[in-house]
């Protein structure tokens, strides 16, 4: 009897192995901010940044993105760009994380993806809004979501002796595509 149920359960356990699908974010698509200043409007680009998500049964089990920061580069030279490592604590918190869990997956637009974005060493309850498409031996996930620099206790980047200042909400842009 005890062997009997020992096997029943690991039969059962196989069966859920199988029914995960694991995927990882590919090189396709990218991450983009869109912010402003007093003087300009200015778009950064994140040039690494890796993820995974786990799909059981329509349901995300796990989604994970991290960016490097200090691949966060600017048109504008490295001296935008050391402002931008700056305010983000670069060297305390190298990565910007996100992570969810136990999402429910639907096509289409307006999917609320509920999750934990951790920026600067602060890690806030989030609601992002996506477009969720399934692909060939794939899912693409895209959107944006307007961030306050303050919410994560980032101080908005100044240039001139202070005459310049970055504006508090920045928009990450993101198209996402994970493949098994």
């Amino acid at each position: 009897m005890r062997n009997t149920i020992l096997l029943f359960l690991v039969f059962m356990q196989s069966l859920v192995a199988v029914a995960q699908e694991n995927y990882t974010l590919t090189d396709k698509g990218g991450i983009t901010v869109d912010g402003s200043s007093t003087l300009h409007d200015w778009t950064v680009t994140a040039n690494a940044y890796s993820g995974a998500l786990a799909l059981n049964d329509k349901v995300f089990t796990s989604i994970s993105l991290e960016v490097d920061v200090i691949s966060i580069l600017s048109t504008r030279g490295a001296t935008m760009d050391k402002k931008t490592h700056n305010a983000l604590k670069f060297e305390a918190f190298p990565k910007i994380k996100f992570e969810a869990k136990d999402v429910a997956f639907s096509e289409g637009d307006g999917q609320a993806i509920p999750g934990t974005l951790h920026i600067a060493g602060v890690g806030k309850e989030v609601v992002i809004q996506t477009r969720i498409q399934t692909l060939e031996g794939g899912i693409q996930i895209s959107g944006s979501y307007t961030i306050t620099l303050q919410d994560f206790n980032i101080e908005p980047p100044t240039a001139m002796f202070g005459s310049i200042v970055v504006g508090d909400d920045v928009t990450v842009n993101f198209d996402l595509v994970f493949a098994k």
